[in-house]
């Protein structure tokens, strides 16, 4: 009988060890297995925010594109918002095509590296986006009635736009549109004047007090956002370029992140040319002057602006090649929660202003409280807008250098995607 149950030990040892064994051997089988799969979904995730990624910045290529009335110009100027990256075959990842219908389309070819799927020959995923834009040509015969809007009112609020008395808007070419069908669409006050080609409302139902209000349309296909989802929004940087309250009278910012930053007295500021990123409240002082010239300002979230307090004098304008060719400011919409939570935005009390660009705050409501004294040249994008006592000449931006737009003759009106 001991001879038996040494014999059953020794025999459970060796089927242990072969149980072992069978697992240790499944285990290698299965291992390279589970990392593909799991490092496969890591490289396909990660090639879809890729893709996302390079789809705004054919978008907003292929929009810059079709408002370029030389069409000889065209490739070049979406070539300037997209990598410059080679789709791996030696060919040009990028291809421009002027349509018949005067569209212009893109198709934009890249080969996104893969960081696991290449131990299984995999090397990358290739990525292809497609866009096309449309531009609406202005005759030089255009009536008033016809002019494009370069304000652009989104909120379907209660009183959208509050024109207070003292606010003073006028433009040739430039009309405004308010989306809002709530009653009262918008309240206009005594003592208000607004001259614009157009003052389009969706809605039928507003009160007005007095003042006087040219070209007034209600009931009217209000136009909607013409760059939803064109912006290419960046990736922060991992630190604040400045921040805190910098000490003296003169200052000149380099391109990157500037964070809660309070400039005192009445100190002169110049924003090199570049990209901008606000990130928490930039406080100005009343009195400052500010210059910034082929500038981007990009806001990462709703509560992140440039306050002034009054007394300013401001002169801005939009780079006219690149990535933010045309972009003046904008802020990040790519967040579900940043879009629902709608704040303020005040341009305060400036003496002098000359802005010239995109201005693109669907999240804000928007306060206007200052004075142009030359033409500012903008396509402005708001929530809501109240209008105080101002002085505002506006005339729509066309793009490239404002200096060079003639505001007469024909030429691209406003483009929009279309595909």
């Amino acid at each position: 009988m001991l001879a038996f149950f040494n014999v059953f030990l020794a025999n459970g040892r060796r089927l242990g060890a072969d149980r072992g064994g069978n697992f240790a051997i499944a285990t290698a089988v299965m291992l390279p297995v589970l990392i593909v799969a799991g490092g496969g979904a890591v490289d396909a995730s990660s090639a879809y925010f890729e893709r996302s990624r390079i789809q705004g910045q054919l978008d907003a290529g292929i929009l810059a594109a079709a408002g370029q009335s030389d069409t000889t110009k065209r490739f070049a100027t979406a070539a300037g918002f997209l990598p410059a990256i080679s789709n791996g075959a030696g060919e040009n990842p990028l291809v421009v095509t002027n349509n018949s219908d005067g569209s212009v389309s893109g198709t934009y070819t890249y080969m996104a590296p893969n960081s696991f799927l290449g131990i299984v020959g995999i090397d990358s995923f290739k990525l292809v986006v497609t866009a096309t834009a449309m531009a609406k040509t202005k005759s030089a015969g255009e009536t008033n009635s016809a002019a494009e809007a370069c304000i652009h009112v989104l909120g379907n609020a209660s009183q959208a736009v509050l024109i207070n008395s003292g606010a003073n808007v006028k433009s040739e070419k430039c009309g405004i549109d308010v989306l809002s069908t709530s009653a009262p669409a918008f309240i206009m006050n005594a003592g208000a004047k607004i001259e614009t080609p157009r003052f389009c409302v969706k809605g039928t139902n507003y009160i007005k007090n007095g003042g006087t209000l040219t070209n007034l349309l209600t009931g009217c296909a209000a136009s909607g956002d013409p760059y939803a989802g064109a912006m290419p929004e960046p990736t922060l940087p991992s630190k604040c370029e400045t921040s805190g309250v910098p000490s003296g009278t003169s200052f000149t910012l380099k391109p990157g992140m500037h964070c809660d930053v309070t400039f005192n007295g009445s100190p002169k500021v110049t924003f090199a040319p570049g990209l901008h990123i606000i990130k928490g409240r930039m406080i100005i002082n009343s009195g400052a002057t500010v210059s910034a010239e082929g500038v981007t300002f990009f806001f990462p979230d709703v509560y992140s602006e440039i306050r002034a307090n009054g007394g300013l004098t401001f002169n801005a304008s939009a780079p006219t090649t690149g990535v933010y060719g045309g972009i003046l400011m904008f802020e990040a919409t790519a967040s579900a929660s940043n879009n629902s939570n709608k704040q303020q935005y005040i341009f305060n009390g400036s003496v002098s202003e000359t802005l010239s660009g995109i201005i693109y705050l669907p999240n804000r409501d928007v306060t206007y409280n200052s004075k142009t004294n030359q033409t500012s040249r903008i396509n402005m994008v708001v929530n809501t807008m109240i209008m105080n006592s101002s002085n505002w000449d506006i005339e729509p931006y066309e793009g490239g250098s404002s200096s060079g737009q003639s505001g007469s003759g024909s030429g691209p009106g406003s483009v929009r995607l279309i595909n």
